[in-house]
């Protein structure tokens, strides 16, 4: 059963969404190029190469410090035989459900001058005042970077150790017959093969740290996302914002360029179950050492950040704060609903066409579509407005010449534009889930159901679909959870008097009011726990 050239219905529906997907970006990188105005050229003459250079700072410090966390956290789980190690594989990645502006103000509460912990330490010591000791101050550049870091780091954790345990055993084996050491044949074999890896977990953090806006505009750090936001805003200057979300479009594409001409002429090796391969036996000291570090990342990224909103809740929490919760939890559920679902269909449809078309082209749709994730959330913001406004203004006109009462902002000013976004900026989650699990079905049952007669459409409800409903589960709570915490491209595209959970706890906490929002900040983390525990469940099945 495979769909031939002449099913044009299929290719014109893969094209059309794709296309669809990618026109935002195309719109306002256009734009940008004429309509900057003379602010841009002001920041650019001022301010704007102190953001670029923080910015820059920012992305190289989290990359690091996720290496850091990262890799030998995979190490220890994957290659040794660490205390309480099965627990810890998936414990590991519990930080990836807490959002990091969420973690910025926990810990800006617990340390700075008047917290918890320089409270005590003054009771201590007796100190009087500021100038009787040091404390760091977490409110800078590297104070952003290892909040972020301990958020992100479980994707540089989790392709990693993937990596090591897909590894063929044999050729690990073979060096140590030649004579290496079990150190060396690590530095040697098993590290450079996980390169790719690695490449990939620590570029797809340096996006997330570009995306990140919440985080650095509450720690006062000025990089390129919030002068998009400011520009934006305050200046209400929308080709210099688009002007500074081309730049960082920029940054982003030398990004993914570097990374895959990094891994340019690697090639991966075959790949055995190692289920039962042997593990580097550990003294009990450098056990409990290595048990202690991983335990810090997750104490440090999940447990103590969980643990202090659970105090803030009990202590603050009213019955008003839950009827507010209700209202704000109803609109970013119904949101991650339809978005979830949209993207998920379409990555369905791009996938099969995919596989079952005979087109050369086949393969195009599916990558273009996916490009969004790549772009953070203010600057697909701009692409939403820089689109939609124009259609706004254009279907107005239309309707006063045909003699009809003018629509209103139908498209930029409702929660459709935040829909889109989102289905912009997370299709690449459902691809990516849906097109693995496609891969994974023999190719001899594409062609079964067409010997026996059975067309296309039924074939695929009847054989395909069956064996991917593990598969569009899953992507369909990766895009639920990751739409449920999404804030900048939602603090830009929202309706007047609509507010998210995001939204509502960001509010909150610029006005140094969490403990308000402390339910609704405890439903996202559950929330984000989800596919976590989905996907930690189908491991073990």
């Amino acid at each position: 059963m495979i769909i031939g050239n002449t099913n044009t219905s299929w290719k014109f529906f893969s094209w059309f969404f794709a296309l669809a997907l990618m026109s935002p970006i195309v719109v306002m990188l256009t734009g940008s190029m004429s309509d900057s105005g003379d602010l841009f050229s002001h920041l650019w003459a001022t301010v704007l190469p102190e953001y670029i250079q923080n910015t820059i700072f920012l992305g190289i410090l989290v990359a690091l410090l996720s290496f850091c966390f990262g890799v030998p956290a995979a190490v220890l789980i994957s290659q040794t035989n660490i205390v309480m190690a099965k627990q810890l594989r998936w414990l590991l990645m519990l930080p990836l459900a807490m959002p990091a502006y969420l973690v910025a103000y926990l810990y800006t509460d617990l340390f700075d001058y008047a917290g918890p912990v320089q409270r005590l330490l003054r009771t201590w010591f007796n100190w009087q005042s500021p100038n009787d000791y040091y404390f760091f101050d977490i409110r800078t550049l590297g104070g952003a970077a290892v909040v972020i870091s301990l958020v992100m780091f479980p994707y540089v954790y989790m392709l990693t150790r993937t990596a090591f345990e897909q590894q063929d055993r044999n050729l690990l084996r073979a060096s140590r017959l030649l004579g290496c050491s079990e150190r060396q044949s690590f530095y040697k074999i098993a590290l450079p093969l996980a390169r790719p890896a690695i490449a990939i977990s620590l570029t797809l953090v340096v996006m997330e740290t570009l995306a990140d806006f919440a985080t650095v505009q509450y720690f006062a750090v000025n990089t390129l996302t919030t002068a998009i936001y400011d520009t934006w805003l305050g200046y209400g200057d929308f080709g210099a914002a688009n002007a500074l979300a081309s730049v960082l479009m920029l940054f982003i594409l030398f990004i993914v360029v570097a990374e895959q001409r990094a891994r340019a002429g690697q090639r991966h090796q075959s790949s055995r179950p190692n289920t039962h391969h042997e593990r580097k036996r550990l003294s009990f000291t450098q056990q409990i050492l290595g048990s202690v570090f991983c335990w810090f990342l997750v104490i440090a990224g999940f447990l103590l950040p969980l643990t202090l909103l659970i105090i803030m809740a009990i202590d603050y929490a009213d019955y008003h704060q839950l009827v507010a919760l209700i209202a704000t939890g109803k609109n970013s559920i119904e949101i991650a609903i339809y978005s979830a679902t949209i993207a998920t269909l379409i990555a369905l449809t791009l996938a099969l066409f995919q596989r079952l078309h005979q087109s050369r082209s086949r393969m195009i749709p599916l990558q273009i579509s996916g490009f969004g994730y790549a772009i953070p959330g203010t600057v697909l913001a701009m692409a939403m407005l820089a689109t939609f406004g124009p259609l706004d203004h254009a279907i107005n006109d239309i309707a006063k010449v045909l003699g009809f009462q003018a629509p209103g902002l139908i498209l930029s000013g409702t929660v459709f534009a935040i829909i889109f976004a989102f289905v912009v900026r997370f299709s690449a989650i459902a691809n990516g889930t849906i097109n693995a699990g496609i891969s994974q079905i023999p190719k001899s049952l594409d062609l079964a159901p067409g010997s026996l007669g059975v067309k296309t459409l039924p074939a695929i409800f009847r054989v395909h679909l069956p064996l991917l409903k593990s598969s569009i589960w899953v992507a369909w709570l990766l895009v639920f959870v990751e739409a449920m915490k999404e804030l900048p491209a939602v603090l830009l595209l929202r309706p007047f008097n609509f507010e998210t959970l995001s939204t509502q706890i960001y509010q909150l906490i610029s006005d140094e009011r969490l403990e308000q929002g402390a339910l609704g900040a405890i439903l996202i983390v559950l929330f984000g726990l989800l596919p976590i525990i989905f996907l930690n469940r189908q491991k073990d099945s």
